[in-house]
């Protein structure tokens, strides 16, 4: 013993040396004490000593003495037991010091002695948390000894069943031991007991053994021979019925939550009720492309089932967490998230070299007529027309009337009010031919001679056909139209009108009601309509000369939109006629005549027939809160066991179809009344099939996006023919993604045409019980890439209707389609004064026919001056896009609060046009928006993963507004900003990502010099402004790590390539805000129309920082607005592989009664929409409310 050893250096030496049994013994019982009071540090400091090693030697050399000490035997199991857990080693060390073999005899000839058997218990359960030592003693029969010791029932000796139970649980994790559990048939023997104790137990004071038989269970299930089993043996029944007896006692959730969990992972996975998981839509690519998904897509033999798999079960085990949506799949990546960080240095610095000679890109000198405009011919104090330039060129020949190839579409379903109706853009013959230009329009042109038409389907409609009216209505001039003519050229080649589609449908009045005479008309618009006025449809709402593509060839009395009137009174023919107000009036970008007309020259794949009501009548804020909703305690838990109860209550489902678009022909299958009619075949519109469950709970499935097989998120679809005051379940049944903002507090969007009738035109918040979980559909190899065993996700959610012969519709966020765009472009030039300079050229035609608008906003200059002229070009650029995802309709919101701020009359807006031409791509995706897709185009890709390498013919928008950059960055005029609007479906409030090589650098391990590390900090100012300015937006949410997942986005290749410093990608959440003055809300279009407005501010707040010359100056200046510069974004960057958004981490607490999302939120919503903090008062010019 060497001089200063520690006491237990001193016991351990003494343990290790005695042979007497009772010293032994003594020393035993003294560490024994020992352990016990000083618990975690003592033992640890015992494993370090090498204590269990001298333990197990002792243990050994006990055993070969014939019969062995029993009291020795207790206490070394006793004092291992205690050390075991501590001891990393503990299950090595048994096995091959031979202590594991003695244990397990030791429990075989004492099964009859309690007080032995249980520390040795204690033992064998620690011993089986190593995988190797259990497959050992499951060869050794120890499974089997197991059982033998917890059954039949007996309320005796309930610690020893605990730990054997515990010991039993622990070696099951082993497949190996669970097989044999399953082929020695124990899984019945388990559930029988496991029913015996739930029968007995009547007190609830057992429940850890119960606990401890139904983790058996589980993990016997774990393989697919014990899943089988489970269902021979009738566990759904038994666990289901049990588990219903557990509910109303709140303690035993424990039991309830791990029964759930073994009827979800037994449920025999389903097959999705589809043909095929591709799109219901067909469209045929100009040409596939080599690699990639969509490659893969056309290169699948015909015959293959993409729906499920051969054997869709697999044998791995399964997410074993309460709320199963795969929380550990998030950690990983979390953990791992540094592998996605770029380290490559190289790559990280900008290259300001663009790939492409001049000479391709000077073609694209034509978008840019403000750099080189002289504004000579033009006279500063003429008339607002003389402002607005147009020009109007497209890339593709093919022009729109040569590609419709529908019927005449005319809204046969409404009293058109006779007025000018602007020509919608995308309708006109857009001649490529540069160079060339129309001759100016005659001051009077001649009306437009209509085109043919055929007879019309709708019966309940009468026509009178007014030759004054007719010319009033059709007049195709220029002027009024959003081309006005260019200040001193005469408008482009490209302004005929098409005739077939700008063809309006002459005058439609209702049976009944005399027509109008144009005259009237005029003197109610020209004396401005009351506020009360009101317009009289007809429902549905149809684009005309289609009334059989809906409903197997009914009539429009067949459909589910007859609202306002009975069956009886529409089999007569008379149409029904809804007083609507004229939400023109509240919405001063809305025209719901000016909608219908900017449809007719929308292309869809599907070429739909239809408005949807509200696009038709827009959609105006309401001014109460929405906030977020609180989750019910145990909603998902019922939600899983009513759809257990399928399986065990067959009989009681319908499994009705009564929605499917694979039957082109008649996606509406009729019925006697009892069930609910839905329809998604209009502009946006997603929804594919609808199955009746019950009488008032349907299966929805959402369609995947056009030339794809997956994406399964945005859902936009109307439903009728409801019961008032009924509770409704929706599932929609086949999403994606692991976990959704629908699981914290967001709803899904209603709109109801009775309450837009009402006057309350617009889109709430609705729904209860809402969660999102993995159901037991099966989601083939092929649709989860290549990843088998899958399951689809359901999101369920509960409403009630509150009108009669209601037509309601549902989407996952407030639609913004294409059309709608057009039309508000379309009302915002008329909004222009003479001091704003607004032209809109079409960039290109996408693939599916559909223009893609291009806007330049500034302000004029003051005089045609060299100085001034001078002043006008040398304006440093922003360049801002939205949309590329189609199901981030939020984008487009916030989108529309930055145009309509930009074209302003308030001193901000006036100064920030002088400040900078705006070059501005409102959609970048409209194939994407108008046919319902969720992510991609229509070649089946998401195009923000394009960027690197743009396809011409399959990624048109992408390449042109790639090489619009380009063409700025070889003029030396790269933009000042480069911003990107999206929707973040995962995370809460609004942030950005941007680009940063320090940061990225920093999250890394790579090293790098601090030549390396040179790098402007200007890129932080504008988040950090916005962090100050905009209530919604979180300075904490915000990253600027650069990851190799996204290097094709835009956000990494204009940065990298264009040399863009502030580039950025801004995300808005779908759902609400966890922090700030809207803290506890639901996000609603006022907020994104507010945050888009406060980017325009923000930009201006830049303007005076970027406005010094001298650089050194702009970074004092710049250090001092971003405060604490050195620090990272607050929140690590987590990444996923196919999204633009982070996994989501935030926990579910299924213990709880509620999640702890509901502190109260500061203030009310502001009723002025822009507002700015007192404490930046000193940075603006006019801190006044930002819009006229």
């Amino acid at each position: 013993m060497s001089k200063g050893s520690s006491g237990m250096e001193v016991i351990l030496a003494s343990l290790e040396n005695t042979r007497d049994v009772q010293t032994t013994l003594n020393i035993l019982y003294i560490l024994s004490e020992l352990m016990t009071v000083g618990r975690g540090r003592r033992v640890g400091v015992f494993v370090s000593k090498g204590g269990t090693g001298i333990l197990f030697q002792i243990l050994i050399t006990a055993s070969k003495e014939l019969p062995p000490s029993e009291e020795l035997m207790l206490q070394l199991h006793s004092l291992l037991a205690k050390v075991g857990p501590k001891d990393r080693k503990f299950g090595v060390k048994a096995r091959l010091s031979g202590a594991l073999n003695v244990t397990v005899n030791l429990v075989k000839q004492n099964l009859q002695n309690a007080k032995l058997l249980l520390p040795c218990l204690q033992v064998l359960r620690v011993y089986s948390t190593n995988s190797v030592n259990s497959i050992s003693m499951g060869k050794n029969g120890v499974v089997e000894l197991m059982l033998k010791i917890v059954s039949p029932y007996s309320k005796k000796n309930t610690s020893l069943l605990k730990v054997a139970l515990d010991a039993l649980g622990a070696l099951l994790k082993s497949k190996t031991n669970a097989r044999r559990a399953v082929d020695g048939g124990h899984v019945s023997a388990l559930l029988a007991l496991y029913l015996d104790w739930h029968r007995n137990d009547t007190r609830h004071r057992h429940m850890l053994i119960r606990k401890g038989l139904l983790v058996c269970l589980r993990n016997i299930t774990n393989i697919k021979l014990g899943r089988k089993a489970f269902i021979e043996a009738d566990g759904m029944r038994i666990l289901y019925n049990s588990s219903t007896e557990c509910l109303p006692v709140r303690t035993l959730d424990p039991l309830v939550n791990t029964s759930s969990l073994i009827m979800r992972k037994c449920f025999p996975k389903n097959r999705m009720p589809l043909p095929t998981i591709k799109s219901a839509f067909h469209y045929q690519l100009p040409h596939v492309p080599a690699v990639g998904p969509v490659a893969q897509l056309y290169s699948q033999p015909p015959g293959v089932d993409d729906v499920v798999d051969d054997s869709d079960d697999n044998d791995e085990m399964e997410a074993d967490t309460e709320n199963d949506t795969e929380n550990e799949e998030d950690e990983k990546d979390h953990c791992t998230a540094n592998d996605d960080i770029e380290t490559d240095l190289n790559k990280l610095h900008p290259k300001k070299s663009p790939n492409r000679p001049f000479e391709e890109l000077r073609v694209y000198e034509r978008f840019f007529l403000e750099l080189s405009e002289d504004f000579q011919g033009y006279h500063f104090e003429c008339s607002k027309s003389a402002a607005t330039t147009s020009s109007s060129s497209s890339f593709s020949s093919s022009s729109a009337s040569t590609r419709s190839t529908r019927p005449i579409i005319v809204p046969t379903a409404q009293a058109l009010s006779p007025k000018h109706v602007p020509t919608p853009r995308s309708q006109e013959d857009c001649n490529p031919t540069k160079g060339q230009h129309a001759r100016p329009p005659t001051s009077a042109p001649a009306p437009t001679p209509p085109a043919p038409l055929t007879p019309l389907q709708l019966d309940t409609i009468h026509l009178t056909k007014d030759q004054n009216k007719k010319e009033e209505a059709h007049i195709p001039s220029p002027d009024t139209h959003s081309s006005l003519s260019s200040l001193s050229r005469p408008p482009p080649q490209g302004q005929r009108i098409d005739q077939e589609l700008a063809h309006v449908l002459e005058c439609v009045s209702l049976e009944g009601e005399g027509p109008l005479s144009a005259e009237e008309v005029k003197g109610v618009k020209q004396e401005g309509s009351p506020v009360n006025a009101t317009r009289h449809i007809q429902s549905p709402l149809l684009l005309g000369g289609i009334a059989n593509r809906r409903v197997g060839g009914g009539s429009s009395s067949t459909w589910g939109s007859d609202c306002g009137s009975e069956g009886p009174e529409d089999e007569g023919g008379e149409g029904a006629v809804l007083e609507v107000p004229d939400t023109a009036l509240l919405l001063p970008l809305h025209d719901p005549d000016l909608y219908v007309d900017m449809v007719k020259g929308t292309h869809s794949v599907p070429q739909y027939a239809e408005v949807a009501y509200p696009d038709y009548f827009g959609h105006v804020a309401p001014t109460f809160r929405e906030p977020l909703l609180e989750r019910v305690y145990g909603v998902q838990r019922s939600k899983i066991f009513q759809d257990i109860e399928r399986l065990i209550h067959p009989n009681d489902i319908l499994d009705k179809v009564v929605y499917d678009l694979d039957i082109p022909s008649c996606p509406v299958i009729e019925d006697d009344g009892e069930s609910l009619k839905f329809n998604s075949q209009f502009e946006s519109g997603n929804l594919r099939k609808a199955l009746q469950v019950r009488k008032y709970e349907y299966d929805l499935v959402l369609n995947s996006d056009i030339n794809s097989n997956h994406y399964h998120q945005w859902f936009y679809f109307e439903v009728s023919g409801m019961r008032v005051g009924t509770s409704y379940r929706f599932n929609i049944i086949n999403c994606e993604k692991s976990n959704s903002q629908f699981n914290y507090g967001m709803q899904v969007l209603m709109y109801s045409v009775q309450e837009a009738i009402s006057g309350r035109p617009r889109w709430v918040r609705t729904g209860t019980d809402i969660c999102y979980y993995k159901n037991h559909f099966a989601r083939s190899s092929i649709a989860a890439g290549g990843q088998k065993g899958k399951s689809y996700y359901t999101l369920t959610f509960s409403t009630s209707f509150s009108h009669k012969d209601d037509v309601c519709y549902f989407a996952y966020h407030y639609p913004y389609t294409y059309s709608s765009l057009k039309m508000h472009l379309s009302k915002l030039e008329a909004l222009r004064t003479p001091q704003i300079y607004l032209r809109q050229d079409i960039l290109c035609e996408t693939l599916g026919g559909n223009s893609c608008p291009l806007l330049t906003i500034t302000a004029m200059p003051e005089s045609n001056s060299n100085d001034h002229i001078c002043q006008f070009r040398n304006r440093p650029l922003i360049f801002l896009s939205a949309r590329v995802h189609p199901g981030e309709t939020n984008a487009s919101w916030v989108m529309k609060g930055t145009l309509e701020f930009l074209m302003g009359t308030s001193p901000l807006a006036a100064s920030l046009r002088e400040s900078y031409i705006f070059k501005i791509v409102p959609m970048l995706n409209p194939d994407g928006v108008i046919n319902g897709s969720h992510r991609c185009s229509l070649s089946g890709e998401d195009l923000n993963r394009q960027w690197q390498n743009p396809n011409l013919e399959l990624h048109p928008t992408i390449y042109h507004t790639k090489s619009l950059l380009q063409y700025l960055a070889h003029i030396q005029r790269a933009p000042l900003v480069f911003c990107d609007y999206h929707g973040h479906s995962r995370k809460k409030n609004v942030f950005m990502y941007g680009c940063s090589v320090k940061e990225t650098v920093w999250q890394s391990n790579i090293s790098a010099t601090s030549s390396d590390l040179q790098e402007d900090l200007g890129y932080r100012a504008l988040p950090k402004i916005l962090s100050q300015i905009a209530p919604a937006f979180s300075m904490a949410s915000c990253s600027f790590v650069v990851e190799r997942s996204k290097e094709s986005t835009a956000r990494v290749v204009v940065w990298r390539e264009i040399g863009v410093q502030r580039s950025y990608t801004m995300e808005s959440t779908l759902c609400g805000c966890d922090q700030g003055k809207y803290k506890g809300l639901q996000i609603g279009t006022r907020e994104l129309e507010e945050m888009g407005a406060q980017f325009c501010v923000a930009l201006l707040r830049l303007k005076r920082l970027t406005g010094l010359r001298n650089h050194q100056h702009l970074l004092d200046l710049e250090s001092d607005i971003i405060g604490t510069h050195t620090k990272v974004a607050s929140c690590p960057t987590t990444y996923v592989m196919e999204e633009d958004e982070p996994s989501f981490l935030e926990a579910i607490d299924y213990s709880a009664e509620s999640n702890d999302e509901d502190a109260e939120p500061e203030n009310e919503h502001s009723s002025e929409v822009h507002e700015t903090p007192d404490h930046l008062e000193h940075m603006s010019d006019s801190e006044t409310n930002h819009r006229d």
